[in-house]
């Protein structure tokens, strides 16, 4: 029995300062996100507790990564602007499912 899947279609980088691995990384598979500056402990958590969250109802990742900042928001964390979304030019986020309801 295998445990993980032979091909990665997304890379999640929640660490501070971690946009440009997440943009080179891209060459080699569909998505990653990263954030574009430090971001806070609160904001790290909420955003990725948000976005997984959203994957597991069956949206895209773009969707998902939409209402993971609007998390931020609703939360009065000003840090909805840190993450950062990256995509291989052949591929459509707002198609990318990760998780099939």
């Amino acid at each position: 029995m295998v445990s993980t899947s032979d091909t990665i279609e997304l890379v999640f980088f929640n660490t501070c300062f971690s946009f440009n691995q997440a943009r080179e990384i891209t060459r080699h598979i569909n998505a990653a996100i990263g954030m574009n500056t430090s971001i806070g402990d609160d904001a790290a958590r909420i955003f990725a507790a948000q976005f997984y969250s959203a994957l597991r109802f069956g949206h895209s990742i773009y969707k998902a990564f939409e209402q993971a900042k609007g998390a931020l928001m609703l939360e009065g964390i000003p840090e909805e602007q840190t993450p950062e979304i990256y995509n291989k030019e052949t591929i459509d986020l707002q198609n990318l499912i990760l998780v099939k309801p």
